[in-house]
């Protein structure tokens, strides 16, 4: 059994935001990875419709997505026990790299997961050449 008042499982109704009736923004969970032409973000975004979610570019390479969830619904007269989905605004920035085609970003939602994907330019290795030395410049 736990021990004290914090450890109690009930603890988050206590602490909750929505519980106090503040609004706050989560963060939502994020993966980027990038493959040779492309980089990848799978962000979660459930009990979200695609109408509810903004993605914007801002200072030329931040990547900002935000939204908001939908509350889970019960009956008035409902006890809860927990409240974990409790809903409510998210937003979360990507500070894209350099490479990044930003004017190409494309964006899909399905099965609550935004996936947006965003072209890289393909920089060109300089082939090697020799340098001659000269004794004066």
């Amino acid at each position: 059994m736990a021990d004290g008042f914090l450890s109690h499982p009930f603890r988050r109704l206590f602490w909750s935001p929505t519980l106090l009736g503040v609004p706050y923004y989560q963060s939502a969970l994020a993966d980027w990875f990038e493959t040779p032409t492309v980089h990848i973000l799978k962000i979660n975004v459930p009990g979200c419709h695609k109408d509810d979610i903004k993605i914007q570019l801002e200072e030329g390479n931040v990547l900002q997505v935000s939204g908001k969830a939908a509350k889970p619904d019960a009956p008035e007269n409902a006890v809860w026990h927990v409240n974990e989905r409790s809903g409510g605004q998210f937003s979360r920035e990507f500070v894209l790299p350099d490479n990044a085609k930003v004017d190409q970003i494309k964006a899909q939602f399905e099965n609550g997961v935004l996936t947006v994907t965003v072209p890289k330019e393909t920089v060109t290795k300089p082939k090697t050449r020799s340098i001659s030395i000269s004794s004066k410049l």
